[in-house]
Order: structure tokens, then C-alpha cells, then sequence
């Protein structure tokens, strides 16, 4: 594993702006800081803004996130099904030709 500043490559990390979690993938350095790519939003995060989380925390977070993506595609499936029992499906809408 490579260190930075107490941010490692292979390590858990959150950022702490969303509460987005993953595993730390890649570390570069440049003018404005030290930023650490994280696996699960394929982005940059300053270190400043991360904080260096067990693999505990990491699974917790991971299931909890899980369970709240669950829970929103449900939302958007019962908001879809409104929608759909709201259109008109009487005769006067479509011909069938021929």
C-alpha cells in the first residue's frame, strides 16, 4: 500500500461534503493538494475533505446504501404506475388500422 498523509491506497475512505464511501484507488498530489480517487464514484476527492473509515464502518455504509437504493427504485416504480393508470387507453386514442 502507498501512504499520503495518512490516506492509503487499499483503504476505506468517506467524503465528508455527500458521505460517499470507497475504497481509496489512486493518490495524486498537485498545487491545490492531496487527492484520492475513490472506486465507488470513480472521482477525486481533496484529502482534506476525506476521513479514513475501518472496514466496518465501510460495510455499514455499503448496506446502507444498498438498502436506500432499494428503497428509492420502489418510489420510482409506484411513481411510474400512477402515471401509467392516468393515460387514457379508451378506443377514441388509437386505431388499429387495417
Amino acid at each position: 500500500m502507498e501512504a499520503v498523509k495518512n490516506i492509503l491506497i487499499g483503504s476505506h475512505a468517506r467524503y465528508t461534503g455527500t458521505g460517499s464511501a470507497g475504497e481509496i484507488i489512486d493518490i495524486k498530489t498537485d498545487e491545490e493538494g492531496i487527492w484520492a480517487k475513490i472506486d465507488t464514484t470513480e472521482l477525486w476527492y481533496n484529502s482534506q475533505f476525506l476521513e479514513v473509515i475501518d472496514e466496518n464502518e465501510y460495510q455499514r455504509i455499503k448496506h446502507k446504501e444498498k438498502e436506500l437504493s432499494g428503497k428509492e427504485k420502489v418510489k420510482k416504480d409506484v411513481s411510474l404506475k400512477k402515471k401509467l393508470e392516468e393515460i387514457d387507453m379508451s378506443s377514441e386514442l388509437c386505431d388499429g388500422g387495417g
